[in-house]
């Protein structure tokens, strides 16, 4: 594991077409190496794209179930090569369908995450996870969340407490569906994805790498707002409300050293003093 890392956080557009979604991916992939990128978050759902609405009655469009050990993960995996990727999926166990995150090299699957917070009407569409997992890779130890998984302090701290130094977060997360605003840098949607993702970041003092989707699927109007967040909660890199790729170059020992040499939240916890059985 090397110190030094260049990480990228994606923000595109991928919808149903399989081959389309691994054309896009080989490109923004090929670009990574070119730029020295150790670690690439792509989007929620970048495997087959995401519900078309959010009303609880999208089964009539959901997307392909796939399985983590199958031949679509194995593509994304040989597209990864020496890369960290990380990438969503619509994943089935035979039972269930899950909305899932991946993180591959050319070696397969390293680490596997199902979304457990479940907005608005995706419970319709998918059963919920259970767990918030860290797990080692090439770039360091990484832990992931999907999207709304964001929304609740409990989850980057679990990952925390589990020793990840890296967070990634893929997410399709919309602009909000009413008085939307025509420019998405205004929307309120637009600023708590930005504000949760600083707030994260800060309060556990890692690496916080978010991807997100962008454009439109279905009724769905996508924020973009990809970025790579510092442990002291500063911004390094970000798309805006725009498609792209954000880079950033980090030492990621330095920078969690740095955050963490005072005032270390991790260790500075109270458990006695919270709530009985919250244990983060």
């Amino acid at each position: 594991m090397t110190s030094t890392l260049t990480v990228a956080a994606v923000a595109a557009n991928f919808g149903r077409d399989l081959d389309d979604a691994f054309a896009r991916i080989e490109v923004i992939l090929d670009e990574a190496r070119e730029r020295g990128a150790q670690l690439v978050s792509l989007p929620e759902a970048t495997l087959g794209g995401y519900l078309s609405n959010l009303d609880g009655v999208s089964r009539i469009d959901l997307p392909p179930a796939l399985d983590v050990n199958g031949a679509e993960v194995r593509r994304l995996a040989a597209l990864a090569g020496e890369l960290v990727v990380t990438a969503g999926l619509c994943e089935s166990d035979g039972r269930n369908r899950y909305n899932t995150a991946v993180a591959v090299t050319g070696d397969g699957v390293l680490g596997v995450h199902r979304k457990v917070h479940q907005p608005l009407g995706e419970g319709a569409s998918y059963a919920a996870g259970s767990a918030f997992e860290a797990f080692d890779t090439p770039a360091g130890r990484i832990g992931m969340m999907i999207c709304y998984d964001k929304a609740f302090p409990e989850s980057a701290r679990a990952l925390a407490m589990d020793g990840a130094q890296i967070i990634c977060c893929m997410s399709a997360w919309p602009a909000a569906r009413t008085h939307a605003e025509p420019n998405l840098a205004d929307d309120r949607w637009t600023k708590r994805f930005d504000l949760f993702d600083q707030a994260r970041a800060l309060e556990n003092q890692v690496l916080w790498v978010s991807a997100n989707q962008s454009g439109q699927f279905g009724s769905l109007r996508f924020v973009a707002s990809a970025k790579v967040v510092g442990p002291g909660g500063d911004v390094l890199a970000s798309t805006g409300v725009a498609a792209g790729v954000a880079y950033a170059e980090v030492d990621l020992a330095q920078s969690l050293a740095a955050a963490r040499g005072g005032m270390f939240h991790l260790r500075d916890r109270r458990p006695d003093a919270y709530l009985e059985g919250v244990a983060v």
